[in-house]
């Protein structure tokens, strides 16, 4: 029994000095961006597109002014097929502060004397010790009471842009769009995702979307490097504060 604890223990040894060494690559190193050529938004740009309309062979329309094409000088630039670029506007500056508070009390008393039934009580009171009676049978008392006060407060506030690409044409017409960018500054890097279902009427004239009209937006900002990995509990605590139960 004790050999099975001690491979067991091994075998976690083994598993948590394997995640750590794999950090001790980036000792004296920044930590290295990640390659933008394995997502879905290169395969969405360089994949072939649907199938467009047959194209309109009137030179009348070539040749004219007004042409609706979307490299014409009045044409319409918005995205609205798979690879077109949107620019993400994310603008929160979010509040809330909720404040509870809670009493409660209960008292009760209960008693009970007997001090004659059928002469009973009197006999029994010959038998109890000294200063016992059955006058008092039964006497009790209860109290209760509780409070508790609980209050949140946040406050967040992120101004972003990222150009995000559009991965995905619904049979519905709706967009799904996916973006990311990293920024490394000296040993850190700040990255941002953000990905959701988008319609191509709420994407404004300069191409451009807020946040708020994205549906099912996942946004993740936040960074990795030396910093944040300084800001991280050990591996060690991480797995104790899940083990122990207290």
């Amino acid at each position: 029994m004790k050999i099975r604890y001690f491979i067991g223990f091994l075998g976690l040894y083994v598993l948590i000095m394997g995640a750590g060494c794999s950090r001790l690559e980036n000792v004296g190193r920044a930590p290295a961006l990640s390659s933008p050529m394995g997502g879905n938004e290169i395969l969405a740009m360089t994949s072939a597109p649907f199938p467009a309309d047959a194209p309109d062979t009137d030179l009348r329309r070539e040749a004219s002014l007004w042409n609706a094409g979307r490299q014409s000088l009045l044409g319409d630039r918005r995205a609205g097929t798979r690879g077109d670029i949107v620019t993400v506007v994310i603008e929160i500056d979010e509040s809330a502060e909720i404040s509870n508070s809670t009493n409660r009390s209960r008292s009760g008393s209960e008693q009970l004397s007997l001090p004659s039934l059928f002469g009973i009580p009197q006999r029994i009171d010959d038998r109890l010790p000294d200063g016992a009676s059955m006058a008092d049978a039964v006497s009790t008392t209860s109290s209760s009471e509780s409070g508790g006060d609980g209050s949140v407060r946040r406050n967040e506030a992120l101004t972003l842009r990222v150009a995000a690409t559009v991965t995905d044409v619904l049979q519905n017409g709706v967009l799904r769009i996916e973006g990311s960018q990293e920024v490394r500054v000296n040993f850190e890097i700040r990255e941002l995702l953000i990905s959701g279902f988008v319609r191509p009427e709420d994407i404004s004239r300069r191409n451009e979307i807020t946040y708020d009209k994205i549906a099912a937006a996942r946004i993740s900002y936040g960074g990795r490097g030396q910093i944040t990995d300084v800001q991280q509990p050990r591996y060690g605590q991480q797995i104790a504060d899940i083990v122990l139960p207290f």
